[in-house]
């Protein structure tokens, strides 16, 4: 399924503001019950060492820790990318000063099923 730029665009833009809300269950509406997510950041705050959990059950503690930050989380939408079956957000995390790109796979429904958070390593 090719990903139009424009609805590649418009979802990026609804989940960069859900992050921004800090909308712990408008984020985790994007994606579909069972997904899985990658993420450098699993292992160092969830002892995780794969560095990947799957389903809303596993990842809902793990970004309830990054919305209930202090500051809370606040990005910044940089550019989309788009495919087949996949967008890729690059966006800035204002408050880390941190460049990540997010790769998001989606079903034929367009809910995201696999997720892999990109971290800049030079900044």
């Amino acid at each position: 399924m090719l990903i139009e730029p424009e609805w590649a665009l418009a979802f990026a833009t609804a989940w960069v503001e859900a992050w921004n809300a800090a909308d712990l269950d408008r984020i985790l509406s994007h994606y579909a019950d069972e997904f899985e997510m990658g993420s450098p950041l699993i292992g160092e705050r969830m002892g995780v060492e794969s560095g990947r959990l799957l389903g809303k059950d596993a990842v809902r503690p793990y970004w309830a820790i990054g919305v209930s930050a202090d500051p809370p989380p606040r990005f910044e939408l940089i550019d989309v990318f788009s495919g087949i079956d996949v967008v890729a957000i690059l966006y800035r995390n204002v408050n880390r000063n941190r460049l990540v790109i997010e790769r998001l796979r989606f079903d034929s429904e367009r809910r995201v099923i696999e997720a892999e958070a990109l971290h800049c390593i030079h900044q």
